[in-house]
């Protein structure tokens, strides 16, 4: 990567340029990317290798003495099975996907950082392994790391460097690590979900990047996955909160908006009906902006259903309805399941399990 930055970009970055990104690799020219060209539609399940992608990272000394413990603990041990892990990619290879996003996180001895992996963390040749292994049973895997300043546990200090040459070097350094170790996947997951104040007001620490400076990390990360050969693939949500996003995001990177929790049955778009409405627009809005995409949906049971007392297995196939009736084939290029379970308990593996029948048994029904 060129590691001058083009000085007419630099002071279009009024923000970043404040704090001295001279260092960085920068500009982020918008790049056309060939379409998705695959034949078969994605079938795609979410599966949590690391976790600490909600915590405010402490040393754990700090974590033992603190009299106000953050939010979230991370984690200092893998706290995947490799049982159940197999159990749940058996099941995914039966009943036909053909996908799996690890998000891989502290899950990983990256060989460039070493420092970020943790107790139990896999090795660069038992991920290429895994990634041999799933391949064998018709499953393309994916790697998921996570930019968004509320989802960035995993990248423990370097989580408190953010938008500085520290942290752009790390960045790089991890999305061409994972970029070799998966063997140059088609894509890259990278994240950058729920970077927005109401989702981490109330945390000990908390960062947000805003304007033009989110948007040149944003697109930082996007260049480095295109500089290894491999597509980008983010979270969409930013897009209702971003007016400007379907025009300033490259139409190259895979989008893939989530709905999960909203108790509305029918899916209606009439704001007083249905609090989630804006969910089901930013789907339509990424059709009718060109955008390629695969939708998300979940067997998680969010506080709104849990406060009715309500299940979720009825959201993924009204998203696969509501996909299949109202976006183009053209822009639609699959769907995914997050059932947001791990594969560290028995309870956990079963919501995966029957998260991962269920995107399963709506496609039959489509």
């Amino acid at each position: 990567m060129n590691d001058k930055c083009d000085r007419r970009e630099f002071l279009k970055l009024g923000a970043a340029g404040a704090i001295g990104l001279a260092g960085c690799a920068t500009p982020f020219a918008k790049k056309t990317v060939p379409p998705w060209t695959g034949t078969d539609e994605i079938r795609c399940l979410l599966l949590h290798l690391g976790h600490n992608m909600w915590c405010e990272w402490l040393p754990e000394d700090v974590q033992k003495t603190a009299k106000i413990l953050p939010r979230y603990v991370p984690d200092c041990e893998l706290r995947s099975r490799d049982d159940l892990w197999l159990q749940a990619t058996d099941h995914m290879a039966k009943r036909g996907y053909n996908m799996l996003v690890i998000d891989v996180g502290e899950a990983l001895v990256y060989p460039s950082h070493p420092e970020l992996a943790i107790t139990g963390s896999w090795t660069p040749d038992r991920m290429r392994d895994e990634v041999i292994r799933l391949r064998g049973r018709g499953i393309e895997a994916i790697p998921k790391l996570n930019f968004s300043a509320t989802h960035d546990g995993w990248l423990k200090d370097y989580h408190r460097m953010i938008c500085t040459p520290k942290y752009y070097e790390v960045v790089r350094d991890v999305i061409r690590d994972v970029v070799e170790v998966f063997d140059t996947p088609r894509f890259i997951h990278l994240g950058w979900d729920e970077e927005r104040a109401e989702w981490s007001g109330n945390r000990n620490y908390f960062v947000m990047r805003a304007g033009d400076l989110w948007w040149h990390d944003f697109l930082y990360t996007v260049k480095c996955a295109e500089d290894c050969g491999v597509r980008p693939w983010v979270w969409s949500d930013c897009g209702p909160h971003k007016p400007e996003y379907f025009d300033r995001c490259p139409k190259g990177v895979l989008q893939s908006p989530w709905y999960y929790d909203a108790y509305n049955a029918k899916l209606s778009m009439d704001k007083k009906e249905n609090p989630h409405w804006w969910k089901l627009q930013n789907i339509l809005d990424l059709d009718r902006h060109g955008f390629e995409q695969v939708p998300c949906g979940s067997n998680w049971v969010g506080h709104v259903r849990r406060h009715l007392k309500m299940d979720a297995d009825d959201v993924m196939g009204l998203v696969v309805k509501f996909c299949r009736e109202r976006v183009s084939a053209k822009s639609l290029k699959g769907f995914q399941m997050a059932p947001w379970a791990s594969c560290d308990t028995e309870e956990n593996l079963q919501k995966v399990l029957r998260g991962t029948d269920l995107l399963a048994d709506a496609l039959q029904k489509a």
